[in-house]
């Protein structure tokens, strides 16, 4: 499905040409700005125009950005897939758990994406582009780009202040503090999809702790992402003693968490990639996770969200 965006110069921009106006101002890459001219798909006031065309102020610019090809087939599936927030670029969804994100050759349904495929059936094109993913055990909050134009900008934001996902986690052990884990993390062999930590051979991956509350036997911790590593918390908390509660790869499974343990995506916080508006939206812990809180534990005053700004 094609994006159609369009701004207004400004006095600044007497004399510019467009092809700095639309690959700076309005954020439009090389290769959609190539794509463009080829197509006629740069006009000003209306009407197609070359790529050193000068801006007079009050000249509305219109591109025409398309999408592409739609990529692989999704067999769509009814099923929950909460969207907490939607427009022609964006969309922040609730994911529940167990529930993988995206369909593969070896699970070619049951996802978030075959659920997504369903709920946007009518949208020509439709393409599954999440920013960030969870595990199948992880519930709470994801973003996904509905075009190709919102997916490059929202992944230039990436590992910056711009992108903050924190999440809310029962751990196992009485943990206090706060800190930053620095452990560096890698694949433990080519047979499995675990991780470990290797301060040798690892990645870098960071991620920021905060304990909320302490219990008996568990604690409640908030963390931040500073990095995205597949399974960082669950590898990072593991490695601190204090494995996720129910985390069947990294502790011991729970049988009040069936398919997924005890970690949810609580908070995100973006910068919307066309009007760059800041986007944020909160996810309470799910009740199979607040059910654990029993050993002294609690939700009543810990803070809504991680001052992430300090």
């Amino acid at each position: 499905m094609n994006r159609i965006l369009t701004a207004i110069a400004a006095e600044k921009d007497v004399g510019r040409k467009v092809k700095y106006f639309v690959r700076g101002d309005m954020g439009v890459s090389y290769g959609q700005f190539t794509s463009l001219k080829a197509r006629n798909g740069l006009r000003v006031n209306g009407a197609p125009v070359h790529a050193n065309h000068p801006l007079r102020p009050g000249d509305a610019v219109t591109v025409v950005l398309e999408d592409g090809p739609g990529g692989k087939s999704v067999v769509p599936e009814e099923g929950p897939a909460p969207i907490v927030y939607a427009d022609d670029d964006l969309i922040l969804i609730d994911k529940p758990a167990p529930l993988a994100t995206q369909c593969s050759p070896k699970q070619p349904a049951g996802t978030l994406e075959n659920r997504l495929a369903f709920l946007y059936r009518d949208r020509p094109g439709f393409v599954f582009r999440p920013l960030n993913r969870l595990d199948r055990g992880t519930s709470g909050l994801m973003a996904a780009a509905m075009n190709a134009h919102a997916a490059q900008r929202l992944q230039r934001q990436l590992h910056t202040d711009d992108f903050v996902r924190e999440y809310l986690a029962v751990v196992e052990g009485r943990m206090s503090g706060e800190g930053v884990i620095d452990a560096p993390i890698r694949k433990a062999d080519a047979a499995t999809v675990r991780r470990i930590v290797d301060f040798d051979g690892g990645k870098p991956a960071l991620t920021h702790y905060r304990v909320v509350q302490t219990g008996e036997a568990r604690s409640l911790v908030r963390l931040r992402l500073e990095t995205g590593r597949t399974h960082q918390i669950r590898v990072h908390l593991a490695h601190l003693g204090h494995p996720i509660a129910g985390d069947f790869l990294y502790g011991r499974e729970d049988p009040r968490l069936p398919g997924r343990f005890a970690l949810h995506s609580t908070y995100i916080h973006l910068r919307h990639p066309v009007t760059g508006e800041i986007v944020e939206r909160t996810s309470p812990l799910p009740e199979v996770i607040q059910n654990l809180l029993g050993d002294g534990l609690n939700l009543n005053g810990h803070p809504t969200i991680w001052v992430h700004h300090e």
